[in-house]
């Protein structure tokens, strides 16, 4: 489906996050240090290839990775962050700088040319581009000037049986002669008529942005370009229809009515990508509820109500993109496909079409990014199907990735603090709360390597208290925590024992602790599988009185 927004998006670094922006020679508070060694629980018989995902097989219509590497994380907290591989034997300690890796190879093809989006800033268009974009401008200032995006409004609903029904006593009355009340006749006002008109042309807008008024214009003239190659002529049409299809579909007062929040499961708003594209989940396997599928798609005025209620939420969050040059004029779309209704179920391919239709028709370059996650088997039939609907250039930001593969495909386009829990990361889902961390809290990203053991030291130079949150993304390892003091008269003290943790257990564990001595906090995970883990984890401190 669609797209939204909150406004603006939060900086990528925000002023009130604990990332420093200069280096201080001063001591920190902590300091971290992740160590890696080997695990002693690993059998020969664990050691087997990890499986591929099903969508893997299919070939030709998947994308898990974008051709650049996306740029190191930065420390979870303004503090020192050391990051080392270690390996012990004979009780000789070789100790090493961690090195880049090599892009592992995908096993999932790729077949799609990935998408990157362009500039919307004119000094950066080519001489061409530049030339369509004047061309286009001039088209619609003559037809704001000549009132051709001027269009009647849509007769109200019933009017036509209304009409009809009026036709068949007016023959009747002069069959039979029957006397019957003259129709009262609307009086003309052709000067009144033309001040509406020109009121109308003169507050023109699309997205909540005034033809013509500023440079917003020009980012809206390129989307509909881009959307038609930058044939001049081909973007008019498709401007001019748009506005008349807006008219005609009430969007201006479709935007302030109530259509409930029956819906809100199925799509939802929640957190920024790493270029500050707002991010839009669809969530398909909500129809699998009866209830909700037959308020959505059950008959014809069924689905008209639930794409109005998609358009609404659609136009409400285009309004709060920045379409000033520059700015961040789209949005990052996720699909879960989990337990999503097949294509068998014609009520849904009915509406799906029809939503398509209406998106790509009169919402051009909207999507920043397609990602489908938990695909099935089936969809790649379902998309052979609804393929020859997209444009080539609508099909070239899409990325599906298998179930196993969902959190770390996220990852690389969402930092882990801006993932909801439910899909891998460390963010509260959008009706639940987390007194202790935000999105505006970054996490760490460590991965453990199969037959491996991670550990985290958090070295505590003052007396302080400390709050921590961790994950390990689908578990089957073991975590325990616990606090080494810096003095060796003092004894350990075990926060949490080392336990077993299965992927139905809690996907994130909490922990704090009082830190009335120097030492250090260690955070162990113990990986015995032969599938390398995702560890995510941030920590804040807090003063020792809090």
């Amino acid at each position: 489906m669609a797209d939204e927004t909150p406004n603006p998006p939060p900086p990528l670094s925000p002023a009130t996050s604990d990332r420093p922006t200069d280096i201080d020679h001063s001591p920190a508070p902590v300091s971290v240090v992740v160590t890696e060694s080997e695990s002693l629980s690993v059998t020969e018989s664990e050691c087997e290839q990890p499986t591929t995902p099903p969508v893997a097989e299919s070939g030709s219509l998947v994308v898990v990775d974008e051709k650049e590497d996306l740029p190191p994380r930065p420390p979870s907290v303004a503090v020192l962050v050391e990051v080392q591989n270690s390996a012990t034997q004979e009780g000789v300690g070789v100790v090493e700088a961690e090195k880049p890796k090599p892009n592992e190879d995908k096993k999932i093809p790729q077949s799609l040319v990935s998408f990157k989006e362009e500039s919307n800033v004119v000094a950066d268009l080519s001489d061409s581009e530049r030339k369509s974009l004047q061309e286009l401008r001039q088209l619609v200032q003559e037809a704001l000037d000549s009132n051709r995006f001027t269009f009647s409004p849509p007769p109200p609903k019933g009017a036509e049986k209304q009409g009809s029904a009026q036709e068949a006593p007016v023959k009747l009355e002069n069959a039979s002669a029957v006397p019957s009340e003259p129709t009262p006749r609307i009086e003309e006002n052709p000067e009144k008529e033309a001040q509406e008109v020109a009121k109308e042309t003169e507050q023109l807008s699309i997205w909540g942005v005034p033809l013509l008024k500023d440079d917003r214009t020009d980012v809206i003239l390129l989307k509909f370009l881009r959307a038609r190659d930058f044939k001049v002529k081909d973007a008019f049409v498709m401007i001019r229809n748009t506005i008349k299809w807006r008219k005609e579909f009430g969007i201006d007062a479709l935007v302030d009515e109530d259509l409930g929040d029956e819906w809100e499961k199925v799509v939802f708003m929640h957190g920024y990508d790493r270029e500050g594209h707002p991010v839009c989940y669809n969530v398909y396997g909500e129809f699998q509820n009866k209830e909700v599928y037959a308020k959505a798609f059950s008959d014809e005025e069924k689905r008209a109500k639930f794409l109005r209620w998609r358009i609404q939420f659609l136009e409400r969050s285009i309004r709060k993109l920045d379409f000033s040059p520059g700015g961040v004029c789209t949005i990052f779309q996720v699909n879960d496909l989990k337990n999503s209704p097949g294509p068998a179920k014609r009520d849904l391919r009915l509406a799906t079409k029809q939503a398509l239709q209406v998106l790509q028709d009169n919402y051009p370059e909207f999507v920043a990014k397609q990602v489908f996650i938990n695909v099935p088997w089936w969809y790649l039939a379902f998309y052979t199907m609804i393929s020859p609907f997209l444009t080539q250039r609508t099909k070239s930001k899409f990325v599906f990735a298998g179930p196993s593969k969902t959190a770390e495909t996220l990852f690389k386009y969402i930092s882990p603090e801006q993932v909801p829990v439910h899909y891998g990361g460390l963010s509260v889902d959008y009706c639940d709360c987390n007194p202790d961390f935000s999105t505006s809290d970054p996490v760490a990203e460590v991965t453990v390597k199969p037959a491996t053991k991670q550990t985290v030291e958090i070295i505590i130079y003052e007396k302080c208290s400390i709050v921590w949150e961790l994950r390990v993304v689908g578990w089957e390892v073991s975590y325990g925590a616990e606090f080494v003091p810096t003095a060796e008269d003092r004894y350990t003290v075990i926060i949490q024992k080392a336990t077993k943790k299965a992927p139905s257990d809690e996907p994130v564990v909490s922990n704090s602790f009082k830190v009335g001595e120097l030492g250090k906090i260690l955070l162990t995970v113990d990986n015995p599988t032969s599938k390398k883990k995702q560890l995510l984890y941030r920590f804040k401190i807090k003063s020792f009185i809090d």
